[in-house]
């Protein structure tokens, strides 16, 4: 979707979005403690196209996301190459004809020297375009961090209702102006309950290619880099259910409210 270089990654002492705290409460008489973020609540909006009978999504790069990845693949030893493990199996057939203590020698022979060849096999990677991106808790591709998401927005406009907001995030990020009044609430819910706590409210729209008005995209002076897709009903539920494709919950969610509220009134299967 886009080159990610030069990361840094720093101590987050002052955000205009997260605000880290440490609550100390008596539940039950016992003492206890946990740390939190208070952040905003949030909008979503699940979009059905009723002209292509498609589902518009919105996919972009979630530095959260990528970060998590990154840190997955430093936690998993490189695999050798074939050519590497060939030539360690034979050294080590040779060695062993050599001498009966041959295998502790070399067993205490990779203990001391096995995170020092995988550093330099992790440089080596780093500096070789034809290596794995990931070798070796080399930086993974930008693709890892890229999800599928409902268009949605933060509440941080304290004179608009939810509803108003919503229809600015359809309108900024997939192109399409919908009124207010055809904004369909499915409901509200708790993300992230363990962190933030923080509510979502859930909203339906049917657009049609008269409601399109530009490309959508997001606002690029806020930082946004955002790509709208579309998913056909029939494979709605598939995609849904497809776990090697990253996506949100609220995708799963509301394609199963879509499946089970909607879909007959279009007589489409949404393929379940």
């Amino acid at each position: 979707m886009e080159e990610i270089n030069n990361i840094e990654v720093v101590p987050c002492t002052n955000s205009n979005y997260l605000k880290p705290f440490r609550l100390h409460y008596n539940q039950n008489g016992t003492r206890k403690s946990w740390d939190f973020m208070r952040t905003h609540d949030s909008v979503s909006v699940l979009i059905f196209n009723t002209t292509s009978h498609c589902f518009v999504l919105v996919k972009q790069f979630r530095p959260a996301v990528y970060m998590c990845e990154w840190e997955k693949a430093k936690q998993q030893p490189p695999e050798p190459s074939e050519e590497t493990a060939e030539e360690g199996g034979a050294a080590a057939a040779a060695s062993a004809a050599t001498t009966p203590s041959a295998e502790g020698a070399a067993a205490a022979e990779e203990s001391s020297e096995g995170p020092a060849a995988a550093e330099e096999e992790g440089a080596a990677a780093s500096s070789s375009s034809s290596a794995s991106p990931t070798a070796a808790g080399g930086q993974p591709p930008a693709a890892v961090g890229v999800t599928y998401e409902l268009c949605a927005g933060l509440v941080d406009k304290p004179q608009l209702s939810l509803e108003e907001i919503a229809r600015q995030e359809v309108l900024e990020e997939c192109g399409y102006d919908v009124p207010v009044a055809k904004l369909r609430r499915i409901t509200s819910y708790r993300s992230g309950v363990g962190v933030t706590g923080a509510k979502q409210t859930m909203f339906y729209a049917e657009v049609s290619e008269e409601n399109r008005v530009g490309a959508g995209g997001g606002q690029p002076e806020e930082g946004e880099l955002i790509e709208v897709v579309t998913v056909p009903l029939h494979e709605a539920m598939t995609f849904a259910y497809d776990e090697s494709i990253p996506k949100t919950m609220g995708v799963i969610f509301s394609f199963i409210w879509f499946h089970n509220n909607m879909s007959p009134k279009y007589k489409i299967s949404t393929n379940v």
